[in-house]
């Protein structure tokens, strides 16, 4: 047996060892649009795992991981999705602000953050997106000024998930006075315990609110939660995003291919496989699935020495399309049904959720149009769109 057979087979046991009891009504429970659902349990589920060494697998041993290889990792990833334990709730910590301090953090903010990440024990959100900065990142307004040894922060972020859970933000802000699009921006490390800071849940369409509102009133963070360089904070704020299309997606895949493997079933079960243009919508959805996967290899394959590249858009692109098709699908398949809720409390079904939340895809992480344009002039070297 290879060694990354060997350790699949560790993480496989391990799982459906410990999914049991009380675990065991976590499976399945969580995930985008999801997010409420026993979140105090899958958050005990979480440092569970942590106490037995299977958080933040990939992380260097000195870091408080495994030192997973990139395909023991993908093991790890598939093997947690087949199993249907719970969504992850740690994952902005561990895949984002672990990797991204790793790289361009301190000794000190190091030993500070990633120990509390892998042990669960303190939860991120990230600070990006503004109501006039969404997909462009770089037109982001919220300042930084700083005050003595403490940076002062006044502005609004938006669509922040899971904020209300979280004890810490990575916020990109504007510290120097008068710059301008990518220039003048720093990345910080904010608590979200403070005065200066209120965080207001949005209601989504699917009734549920993992997105947030986050503002900044003269919230203060200590100077030494300055990542990278001052005014250097766009570098560090891609290199996160690039961190966040890693390893990964590959339990994503398998979590869309069981949606999809449960779709097949119900329009067998309801008799909408007859339609052939259901089987064809099915069909077309398959091969999606496998290009999803196809290309995550790949990128995971060139992006192996260092943070994945422009190339990475091309995965989000592929997977965020699939999911809001195969959401549409459902309802086509579900039929006149499917627009009604099956009674008090009116609560949504899986179908209908999916519908519902998937429209969101394309949106957030950047939507597609933005991605298309960093494919076309990032990867293939097409000129820039024209701008005022």
């Amino acid at each position: 047996m290879s060694a990354v057979e060997e350790f699949r087979t560790r993480a496989r046991t391990w799982l459906d060892a410990q999914l049991t009891g009380a675990f065991a009504e976590l499976r399945g429970l969580g995930g985008p649009g999801r997010e409420h659902e026993a979140f105090a349990e899958r958050l005990a589920w979480e440092r569970h795992m942590a106490a037995a060494g299977w958080t933040c697998v990939g992380w260097p041993e000195e870091y408080g991981g495994r030192g997973a290889t990139l395909e023991e990792q993908v093991a790890f990833h598939e093997e947690y999705a087949e199993s249907g334990a719970p969504a992850r709730v740690g994952h902005i910590g561990e895949q984002l602000v672990g990797p991204t301090l790793m790289a361009f953090g301190t000794p000190e903010q190091r030993a500070r953050f990633l120990p509390a990440i892998a042990a669960v024990d303190a939860l991120w959100c990230q600070g990006y997106s503004e109501p006039d900065a969404g997909s462009d990142l770089a037109a982001v307004r919220t300042r930084a000024e700083r005050d003595g040894d403490a940076w002062v922060l006044t502005g609004r972020k938006i669509w922040t998930s899971l904020a209300r859970e979280s004890r810490w933000c990575f916020v990109l802000a504007r510290t120097e006075p008068g710059s301008t699009r990518h220039r003048g921006l720093s990345y910080l490390l904010v608590p979200l315990d403070r005065d200066g800071v209120e965080i207001r849940p949005i209601t989504q369409l699917t009734g549920t609110a993992e997105f947030n509102e986050v503002l900044f009133d003269g919230a203060r963070t200590d100077a030494g939660n300055l990542v990278g360089e001052e005014g250097g904070g766009w570098a560090v704020a891609m290199a996160t995003l690039g961190f966040e299309r890693g390893v990964s997606t590959l339990g994503q895949q398998v979590g869309f291919r069981r949606e999809w493997e449960a779709l097949a079933a119900l329009a067998v079960r309801t008799g909408a496989a007859r339609d052939p243009l259901i089987r064809d919508r099915l069909t077309r959805s398959w091969i999606g699935l496998e290009t999803i996967r196809g290309n995550a290899l790949r990128m995971l394959e060139g992006a192996a020495a260092g943070a994945p590249g422009p190339e990475a858009s091309i995965g989000k692109i592929y997977w965020a399309t699939f999911h809001r098709e195969l959401g549409e699908l459902a309802m086509e398949i579900r039929g006149a049904g499917g627009t009604l809720a099956a009674g008090a409390p009116y609560d949504l079904d899986e179908w209908q959720r999916l519908f519902l939340f998937s429209r969101a895809d394309t949106l957030y992480g950047g939507s597609n149009e933005i991605q298309r344009n960093i494919i076309a002039e990032r990867v293939l070297g097409l000129p820039r769109e024209a701008r005022p």
